[in-house]
């Protein structure tokens, strides 16, 4: 094996760049010279990885700690289809010249021989035909293409059943495709125009999927809905979790964990700011009872938030880690981020979830769907709500038992060794130096 010049390439937000840093640094430990391309404070966390780092230049740092600043516009819109199309174009799809321009600086100085991305990092497909190198893109978020078996995507709908719900279902994703979301397909092939290049015929969000070399899926089939037309180029490999060494935040509290009947975590993430949503709801519902209450607040209004609740079965922090806390946890009240479900399905614990914007309702709706937990359909879930949902996921087997099956499924998937696998496959050679042989775990499907 020849060690392989290899650039990730992110999005500079939790979501984007965590769930790659585990396979580059596996490629990094088996001799390959990986670097990495992003922007803002994650510059830092590759950084303290190891990992060689190309800060962005052109393009400009859009996540959750400059979206504001940069668009104060976005909080003023409400409806769903609304926003995504605004964070489409504007998050996403508006970067690709920067990041193009960015990149092609980079490979004067880092000739790469593959590009490995998150699934937004919008410059991939513009990248792979100008510099004729292969792209493997990272599915972060449930798969998005577009099938005749599905709703369409990012609308959070459950596949439908009988004649009248597929033709409704039908209809809606030719108007999401040819009304609704056009304007953000336009917007891609002027981009590629712009860069010489021919227009895609595809719905934006499957040429994103199908333009890349190989799409490595985070996941399982188990999590995903049933489609017979699935692009031949994506690839299931588990999940795909943010790289750990050692313990990072430890947990503080040990002692309190026995002394209440059941443990309930709650999180909103770190894009969203307001703790009213989904925090203080739960915080509301279950103050002053027999339950133990961890919240972890992402850093937003950690200290407000413990003065107004000083009740000694809550604790509030700033960041926990998941692994270490949630084997002790009985249900996890989530606003839906990829990431944390990935890990609740690994330490099988169900869920009440409760999100919509940035594609947290497509999480939400399998949670719902494959009786992981209970799906509110809402990011503003009342006190009462929650304590309701949380007594049900406590009382009905279903929901445990449920979520048992899928993690056997994800303990059946080696997601960095298959991760390097279907990527040798693209490069025509093994990743692997020739002295050392590997067993491929190939997947058992549930």
């Amino acid at each position: 094996m020849n060690a392989k010049k290899i650039l990730f390439a992110t999005i500079p937000a939790d979501g984007h760049f965590n769930p790659l840093t585990g396979i580059a640094k596996h490629l990094q430990e088996l001799g390959h010279d990986v670097r990495w391309y992003t922007g803002g404070r994650y510059v830092t966390k590759a950084q303290k990885l190891g990992i060689p780092v190309y800060p962005f230049q052109a393009a400009k740092v859009v996540n959750q700690d400059t979206l504001e600043e940069l668009f104060p516009e976005r909080q003023r819109i409400k409806g769903t289809i609304a926003r995504l199309r605004f964070d489409i174009n504007e998050v996403f799809l508006n970067r690709a010249p920067e990041f193009v321009a960015d990149v092609i600086d980079i490979y004067q100085e880092f000739p790469f021989e593959l590009l490995i991305c998150d699934a937004l990092f919008t410059g991939a497909p513009i990248l792979k035909q100008l510099l004729e190198i292969p792209v493997g893109t990272i599915g972060i978020v449930p798969l998005a293409e577009s099938s005749r078996d599905l709703p369409p995507a990012g609308m959070g709908l459950e596949p439908a059943t009988g004649f009248w719900g597929k033709s409704k279902q039908n209809i809606m994703r030719y108007l999401t495709q040819n009304v609704l979301l056009k304007p953000c397909t336009e917007l891609y092939n002027r981009l590629l125009r712009q860069h010489g290049l021919v227009p895609t015929r595809d719905f934006v969000f499957d040429a994103f999927i199908r333009e890349a070399d190989v799409y490595l899926q985070s996941g399982v089939p188990g999590f995903e809905y049933n489609r017979r037309d699935m692009s031949p180029n994506v690839r299931f490999v588990g999940p795909l979790l943010p790289y750990t060494k050692g313990v990072r935040n430890g947990f503080a509290h040990y002692d309190l964990l026995k002394l209440y009947r059941k443990v309930i975590l709650v999180t909103q993430g770190t894009v969203e700011r307001d703790p009213e949503k989904i925090i203080v709801p739960t915080l509301e519902a279950f103050k002053d009872s027999e339950f133990l209450v961890i919240a972890t607040t992402g850093g937003s209004q950690t200290d407000a938030l413990r003065a107004r609740y000083p009740q000694a079965n809550l604790i509030i922090e700033d960041f926990i880690d998941f692994n270490e806390i949630m084997p002790y946890c009985d249900v996890y009240v989530t606003n839906g981020g990829y990431g944390g479900v990935m890990q609740s399905i690994q330490n099988r614990l169900p869920m009440v979830a409760a999100g919509v914007h940035e594609g947290k309702n497509e999480i939400t709706a399998r949670i719902g769907y494959f009786r992981l937990g209970v799906n509110l359909k809402t990011e503003t879930p009342t006190p009462e709500q929650i304590r309701m949902q949380v007594t049900n996921v406590l009382k009905n087997p279903v929901y445990r038992q449920s979520i048992a099956k899928l993690q056997k499924e994800f303990s059946a998937y080696n997601p960095n060794e298959l991760c390097e696998n279907y990527i040798a496959e693209v490069l025509g050679e093994s990743l692997r130096p020739q002295t050392v042989s590997i067993q491929k775990r190939e997947p058992v499907l549930v």
